[in-house]
């Protein structure tokens, strides 16, 4: 069975995405950096590297320094999809992100989206 396009997609062409998804709801492109941060331990230094190397989201997650533990906590449906549900694990990462940048967009508090 061939890849889904998301493995394959570049994070550079879809993180402006989550940025204007954001703001659109009054949120900043420093949340979406935390969030994306708090999921991968990116650094700032190495996530725009990632950016500017155009990796896709398959390298993306696989080179992320320390994927957080928390994650698991992140529960609900996000394209039809319980993401707890979902078994691969690139898809299931890309998702969480999908599903944390969605409650931004919705006004959730940083704290509960970072299940702190």
């Amino acid at each position: 069975m061939a890849k889904h396009r998301i493995y394959t997609t570049s994070f550079a062409s879809v993180y402006p995405l989550y940025v204007a998804k954001a703001e659109k709801k009054g949120r900043t492109k420093a949340e979406v950096d935390q969030i994306i941060a708090w999921l991968t331990g990116y650094g700032q230094k190495d996530f725009e590297a990632q950016l500017e190397r155009k990796t896709d989201f398959e390298t993306f997650f696989a080179e992320a320094p320390r994927l957080n533990p928390s994650r698991a906590q992140i529960k609900g449906v996000i394209c039809g999809v319980r993401v707890e549900d979902i078994k691969e694990p690139t898809m299931q990462e890309s998702r969480y992100l999908d599903k944390l940048i969605d409650e931004l967009a919705r006004g959730k508090a940083m704290e509960k989206i970072l299940r702190q």
